[in-house]
């Protein structure tokens, strides 16, 4: 079997969300990563955006890697249509292997578990334990609030500008794929762009 061109991290919630565009949006980012050879790496869950990005990234023919707790298989429903799904013990080793199998990260819309790994791959990159690319798709402004705390962070002197630039945050989800891809080392995915 052929290498992926790419391996993307994709955090998102296990919720669909409220708003339509939410699921439309991950449906689109799944479709983008197959479509273009890539891999997706995510939490291996079958519910919600985790779901619905990964069906997306497989009917592409992209290949699927989930990582997902034994005491969540069953809780998240896990998705055993995933190319390769991994049932470890911890919560901690789900997020080891997830950033340890990417090239990059992304973080969509999603609750306290999306939130909490998006600023875990942040942390460790500021820490330097990685130099891979970090995005937040700002879809319909649903992290608009986080990223104004944020600069407020900068501005009362608990955070830097320099931390702030490690994060690619954009409202539009194929350039920033585009550029967290070509980031990481890739060549520009639009010459292979089907959708």
């Amino acid at each position: 079997m052929t290498s992926p061109a790419f391996s993307l991290c994709v955090y998102c919630g296990s919720r669909p969300g409220a708003d339509a565009r939410f699921a439309d949006m991950a449906a689109q980012v799944g479709h983008w990563i197959g479509s273009h050879g890539g891999q997706l790496v995510y939490g291996g869950g079958r519910s919600g955006l985790m779901g619905i990005v990964a069906d997306a990234t497989l009917a592409a023919g992209g290949r699927v890697v989930g990582v997902i707790p034994r005491a969540l298989v069953e809780r998240e429903h896990a998705h055993r249509g995933c190319t390769e799904l991994l049932v470890v013990e911890t919560m901690h080793e789900r997020k080891r292997l997830m950033a340890e199998r990417a090239d990059a990260f992304v973080a969509l819309p999603g609750g306290i578990g999306t939130f909490e790994e998006f600023f875990e791959v942040w942390t460790w990159r500021q820490l330097g334990y990685h130099d891979k690319p970090v995005g937040l798709l700002n879809l319909n402004g649903y992290y608009d609030l986080l990223l104004r705390f944020l600069a407020g962070g900068v501005e009362s002197g608990f955070m830097d500008p320099r931390q702030m630039g490690q994060i690619d945050a954009g409202a539009d989800w194929r350039p920033l794929l585009e550029r967290l891809v070509a980031a990481a080392g890739f060549e520009a995915p639009t010459r292979l762009d089907r959708i």
